[in-house]
C-alpha cells in the first residue's frame, strides 16, 4: 500500500500525509526555540518576511547531507533518524559570529557613580536620618511610608531614594517592587500602566514603591491620578521636588504623604563625599600637618562609608586645601562639587594605558578653579528663593540693620534678580515702614526706581545700595500702614449696606441737587471750627490713628 508522501516546507523532508501537520508544527517550534536568542544582526527586522534565507544542512536517510537556504544568517544541522517518530535535532553551527554582549556605559557621571546603596554610605541630613529619627527606624524595619522629599538641588533626594530602592530589593520579609519615574519624561499613561501592574502584583502580596522625581512638574490634574491608589495602598509614593510642595502639590496629595525637608549639605558633609570620590577614582588627598590627627581618627569611618580604600599607587594627588575650597564653593550642592572634581581629574590624569608609566599627577587649586568657576548662585527668580530673600531684605530694613539689608540686596543682585523689582519693593518700604517720619524717603525710592529703569544693570547696583542704606538708617513709623489697615477693617466688617455720603459733603452740580440739600451748610473751615462732621452717620468718632 503506497502512503502519500508530502514534503515539509521547512526542512524539505518527505513525510506521510497523516504526519506532516504535526511535524511542521514541531519543525517550526524547534527553529523558533533555537533562534530565540539570536543577536540583532541576525534577527528579523520589522516588516521583513516571516521566513528569510537561512542555511540548513540536512542529513537524509541515505546519509547524504544537503544544504538548503530557508531563513537568514545562520547554518543549522538537521538530522533525521526515524521519520515516523519525527525526531529532529537542530543544532546551530559556528559559521556565524556570536551575539555581542551589551556594553557597559563607561561614561556615567561621577555624581551618579557615587550614589550610596545603604545608610552607611549616605552622608548628611542627620535631622531626618539620625538613629533616633522615625524615618530611619521605619526604613530599617523595611516599612516605607508615603513621603515627599523637598530640598535644593544636590542635597541627596535621589540618593535617599536609591537607598530605599536597595531596601526594597534586599527585603526578604516584605516583597516589594521599586519603580523609578521622572515627571519630566513620564506622563499619565505611563503612571497608569505602573499602577495597573502594581494592582496585579498586590494580589500576590507584593507591594510597589513608586519614586516620582520632579513631581512638581505634574499639574494638579495629573497629580490627582495618585490619590485613590495612594489612599488604597496600591502603591507607596515617594516624590522628590525642589519646589515648595505647599504651592506646587495638591493639598489632598500632601495630606496623604509626609513632607520631609532636606537641607543644603554642610561643608563637612561635602568634604566627606569628596574624599569618598577620591577613593573611588583611585586618587588620594595630601593632608596638612595640622589636621593629620583628626583625619587619622575619621579615616576608618570614611573608608567604611565609601566601601573602598585608596590605591597603594594613586593616580593623582589633591591637597586638602583644594578639597576644602571645592566644598565651600558649590553652595551645598554635592553634584556641583563632584562634577568639578571629575572635570579636573579627567583633564589632568593620564589614560589607563599611560598610568603605569608615569608618576601620580598633582591636581592643584588652580586646576579646580579653571574647571569650576563660581558663576552660579542658588536663586530661583520665580520660586521660594525669590520671596524668601525679598522678605529678608524688607525685614532687615524695617529693623534698621543696614548691614543685613545690604547683604540680602547683594544676594539678590548676584542671583540675577530684576533691579526694577527690587526698587519697586523699596518704594513700598519707604511708605510702609518709614512713612511720615521721613517723607523724603519715598521721593528717594521713586527716583531710584526710575534710575534703574533708565540705566539698568550693572550700573544701577549702587543706586539700589544707596537707597537701601538710606531706608535702613531712616527713622521708622508704621503709622500710615496701621491706619490704612484699620480703615480697611471698618469698611470690610460693616454690617448691612455701606452708609451714604452726608448731604453737606455732596457736590451740588445742578439746581435740582441743590434743592435736595446737596452741599447745604458746607464751609471751608477747619473741622474744629466748622462744627461739621466729615464721616458718615454712625462713624463720627472713629480714629484710625490711635492704636486700640
Amino acid at each position: 500500500m503506497n502512503i502519500e508522501q508530502v514534503s515539509c516546507p521547512i526542512c524539505q523532508i518527505d513525510f506521510p500525509s497523516s504526519l506532516i501537520e504535526s511535524h511542521v508544527t514541531k519543525c517550526l517550534f524547534l527553529i523558533d526555540s533555537n533562534t530565540a536568542g539570536v543577536s540583532k544582526e541576525s534577527s528579523q527586522s520589522p516588516g521583513s518576511k516571516s521566513l528569510q534565507s537561512k542555511n540548513f544542512l540536512m542529513k537524509k536517510p541515505d546519509n547524504k547531507i544537503t544544504k538548503r537556504k530557508i531563513t537568514s544568517g545562520q547554518t543549522f544541522l538537521i538530522t533525521k533518524g526515524d521519520c515516523t517518530k519525527q525526531d529532529l535535532e537542530i543544532k546551530e553551527n559556528v559559521v556565524d559570529k556570536p551575539a555581542k554582549k551589551p556594553r557597559i556605559n563607561e561614561h556615567i557621571p561621577l555624581a551618579e557613580k557615587m550614589r550610596p546603596s545603604n545608610f552607611s554610605g549616605y552622608i548628611g541630613q542627620e535631622h531626618i536620618l539620625g538613629p533616633q529619627c522615625a524615618l530611619y527606624q521605619l526604613l530599617h524595619k523595611g516599612e516605607i511610608p508615603n513621603m515627599i522629599l523637598w530640598g535644593p538641588p544636590g542635597c541627596g533626594k535621589t540618593s535617599l531614594a536609591n537607598v530605599i530602592a536597595h531596601i526594597c530589593k534586599n527585603n526578604t520579609t516584605n516583597m516589594m517592587r521599586y519603580v523609578k519615574l521622572s515627571a519630566a519624561m513620564a506622563g499619565v499613561n505611563d503612571l497608569k500602566e505602573v499602577i495597573n501592574i502594581a494592582a496585579n502584583e498586590l494580589k500576590f502580596g507584593r507591594r510597589t514603591v513608586v519614586f516620582m522625581d520632579e513631581i512638581h512638574r505634574f499639574n494638579r490634574t495629573q497629580q490627582d491620578v495618585f490619590l485613590p491608589h495612594v489612599e488604597s495602598g496600591t502603591i507607596t509614593l515617594i516624590g522628590a521636588t525642589t519646589e515648595n510642595p505647599s504651592f506646587n502639590l495638591n493639598s489632598a496629595l500632601l495630606s496623604r504623604c509626609r513632607v520631609l525637608v532636606l537641607e543644603k549639605l554642610s561643608i563637612s558633609n561635602l568634604v566627606s563625599i569628596l574624599k569618598c570620590a577620591l577613593s573611588s577614582l583611585g586618587g588620594t588627598m595630601q593632608i596638612s600637618s595640622e589636621s593629620k590627627a583628626i583625619t587619622n581618627l575619621s579615616s576608618g569611618i570614611i573608608s567604611e562609608a565609601c566601601g573602598s580604600s585608596t590605591s597603594p599607587i594613586p593616580r593623582f594627588i589633591v591637597d586638602e586645601a583644594t578639597i576644602l575650597w571645592l566644598a565651600e564653593t558649590c553652595d551645598g550642592d554635592a553634584r556641583i562639587a563632584l562634577g568639578g572634581l571629575e572635570l579636573a581629574v579627567q583633564s589632568k590624569t593620564p589614560s589607563k594605558e599611560e598610568f603605569l608609566k608615569t608618576d601620580p599627577v598633582l591636581i592643584t587649586l588652580n586646576d579646580i578653579k579653571e574647571n569650576l568657576r563660581k558663576t552660579h548662585m542658588l536663586y530661583d527668580k520665580k520660586g521660594d528663593q525669590h520671596y524668601d530673600m525679598i522678605s529678608a531684605l524688607h525685614k532687615s530694613v524695617r529693623a534698621s540693620d543696614e548691614n543685613a539689608s545690604l547683604y540680602w540686596l547683594t544676594r539678590m543682585i548676584a542671583g540675577g534678580e530684576d533691579p526694577v523689582y527690587i526698587a519697586r519693593r523699596l518704594v513700598r518700604m519707604a511708605c510702609e515702614d518709614i512713612g511720615l517720619e521721613d517723607p523724603k524717603a519715598l521721593s528717594i525710592a521713586v527716583h531710584t526706581m526710575n534710575g534703574c529703569k533708565m540705566i539698568g544693570m550693572p550700573e544701577c547696583d549702587v543706586l539700589l545700595a544707596q537707597c537701601t542704606t538710606y531706608l535702613a538708617r531712616a527713622p521708622k513709623s508704621r503709622l500710615m500702614e496701621d491706619a490704612l489697615r484699620a480703615a480697611q477693617r471698618v469698611v470690610a466688617n460693616h454690617k448691612g449696606p455701606q452708609p451714604g455720603v452726608p448731604l453737606h459733603l455732596r457736590n451740588a452740580q445742578t439746581k435740582t441737587l441743590k434743592d435736595l440739600g446737596y452741599g447745604k451748610g458746607y464751609n471751608m473751615l477747619h473741622k474744629d471750627e466748622s462744627k461739621l462732621n466729615y464721616l458718615p452717620e454712625g462713624l463720627e468718632n472713629v480714629d484710625f490713628f490711635v492704636k486700640n
